[in-house]
């Protein structure tokens, strides 16, 4: 019989990880501080225990994908050094926000003009 070995998955580069983990948690020290409640903050946006917020907020750890998205959503802090770590251009897409908003607002002046008048 053939013993049965694991898959061996590599973490993927430790100075990638490492810059990550400082990253998200220097934006969420930056936005909320370091305190108490910081952590509440923290796992009220994430739904997260109380042990992984103090771990992100430390920069032991980082948020996995869940809750990076949470955090993302509700830190305008984390977004930026999320779409900064993604190599975004962060111009562009308010570039491409304002764009989409000008014509939001023109196709809704196109509509009140054709609604007929009472």
């Amino acid at each position: 019989m053939v013993p049965i070995k694991g898959t061996i998955v590599h973490s993927g580069d430790p100075k990638l990880r490492d810059g990550y983990v400082a990253t998200i948690s220097e934006a969420l020290r930056h936005e909320l501080g370091s305190s108490a409640p910081a952590i509440k903050t923290i796992m009220r946006w994430t739904g997260a225990s109380n042990r992984a917020a103090k771990y992100w907020l430390a920069g032991e750890r980082g948020p996995g994908g869940w809750h990076l998205i949470q955090l993302a959503r509700n830190s305008d802090a984390v977004l930026h050094a999320f779409l900064t770590m993604a190599e975004r251009d962060i111009f562009e897409i308010s570039i491409e926000l304002n764009a989409a908003q000008a014509s939001l607002a023109r196709a809704a002046a196109i509509l009140s003009a054709l609604a007929p008048r009472q």
